[in-house]
């Protein structure tokens, strides 16, 4: 399936390009969709961080991504790498002392913060504080009317102002003699569409997923186990370990692994973001299932001919076909997951024995007897298990399939 984000260049005063604003789009239109501040954050991470990451649509330049309330309230800038970031926190955002406890945490965090269309009160100096960015709208509120504000804001320190909308070169001379630093609007760009391949899930196994991690004694193998039923599920588990939003000290290896690392209150956070960002049901893709099939089928195998790669051989055979339904080369897609280099090697067509393992299941997908056999030859076996092993596979996604539906 598509996804969509609109990106909008942020100028410093010698007119380069410093930064983009990442805008949410559902759709080819470029406008900001109807739908809640909160589902537009969680769907710009899940169809964006947690696929390509935010430094691939920004050519590596910093993101500024907008943050609500009731995002503020579920903690989902937690799931953006400070270093790429800088969070808007939007005018929507009361000045309350419960709102400035949860954005100093965010300061404390190295969370970049900026005030979006911003007004001033009283209230908002301790946020005034923490911010090292104010936004104001020029459209909202015209220059003549914030020149004593600007004139104010200028003596703090660490603290760097952004016109917004500025539509005429007037309007950014006036802005930048007054002191402005950055600069956005139609005048300079107007916000680009950016279209990306990712992978429709399974929302019925979130469900699932969001019913086991609200339990009291969280099943984790059985959590592992419905997110290996669902391959995008399992690349976004695995991306947001890779993401930069967490150290990763070692190299994952299974599903239970990377949950493991994530510990009991992330994957709690990791599953409202999920069911956040996706309130409808579709029902997962032919290569998807295929994807899921080959998982097991792969696992079986290996149980055979290298029992202690069954783990990874699963991963190989879920992951198998990321480059079809990412339409990106896979060296590409497995270069963004946190493999361990025998597993990226399998997927990239390197030989070894998770190679060799993959290209027996896929020569048996193919019908060819002559395939399958020298594949087999490769790993010194019979051919006669693997009509079993698929049949078992195709079981076991079946069996999901119709527990979920």
């Amino acid at each position: 399936m598509k996804v969509f984000v609109a990106r909008q260049a942020i100028f410093n005063r010698k007119k380069h390009v410093v930064a983009y604003e990442l805008l949410f789009r559902d759709g080819t239109k470029n406008s900001f969709p109807n739908v809640a501040e909160n589902a537009a954050t969680a769907k710009l991470i899940m169809d964006n961080q947690l696929n390509l990451g935010t430094r691939y649509l920004t050519s590596g330049k910093k993101a500024l991504i907008n943050i609500g309330e009731d995002s503020l309230n579920q903690e989902l800038a937690r799931f953006l790498p400070a270093d790429d970031v800088i969070l808007e926190l939007l005018e929507t955002i009361a000045p309350t002392n419960e709102n400035y406890e949860k954005v100093r945490q965010l300061f404390h965090s190295n969370y970049r913060l900026a005030l979006d269309d911003f007004n001033y009160s009283k209230e908002w100096e301790p946020f005034l504080k923490l911010a090292r960015l104010v936004k104001f709208d020029l459209v909202e509120t015209p220059l003549e009317q914030i020149e004593p504000l600007v004139e104010q804001l200028k003596k703090r320190k660490n603290l760097k102002l952004l016109a917004e909308k500025v539509e005429t070169e007037e309007e950014f001379l006036t802005a930048k003699k007054m002191g402005f630093s950055f600069f956005q609007g139609y005048f300079f760009a107007k916000p680009t569409m950016i279209a990306q391949n990712d992978i429709e899930i399974n929302y019925a196994i979130v469900m699932l997923i969001y019913a086991e991690a609200l339990k009291p004694n969280m099943n984790i193998p059985r959590i592992a186990e419905l997110f290996a039923q669902d391959t995008a599920l399992a690349y976004k588990l695995l991306r947001l370990i890779n993401s930069g939003v967490f150290p990763i000290k070692n190299r994952i290896e299974s599903l239970k692994q990377a949950l493991v690392y994530l510990g009991h209150e992330r994957i709690i956070k990791f599953v409202n973001l999920i069911m956040t960002a996706h309130v409808a049901e579709t029902k997962p893709t032919e290569l998807t299932r295929l994807s899921i099939v080959r998982s097991r089928f792969c696992e079986l195998l290996s149980r055979q001919v290298a029992p202690s790669l069954a783990s990874m051989s699963f991963l190989t055979g879920l992951f198998s076909l990321l480059d079809a339904i990412l339409d990106k080369p896979m060296d590409v897609v497995v270069e963004r997951l946190p493999f361990p280099e025998v597993l990226r090697d399998a997927l990239i067509g390197e030989p070894n024995t998770l190679y060799y393992i993959l290209n027996t299941v896929k020569a048996y997908e193919s019908g060819s007897w002559w395939a399958m056999q020298e594949a087999c030859t490769m790993l010194n076996i019979s051919d006669e298990n693997l009509p079993d092993f698929h049949a078992q596979a195709v079981n076991w996604a079946d069996m999901y399939r119709e527990h979920v539906y």
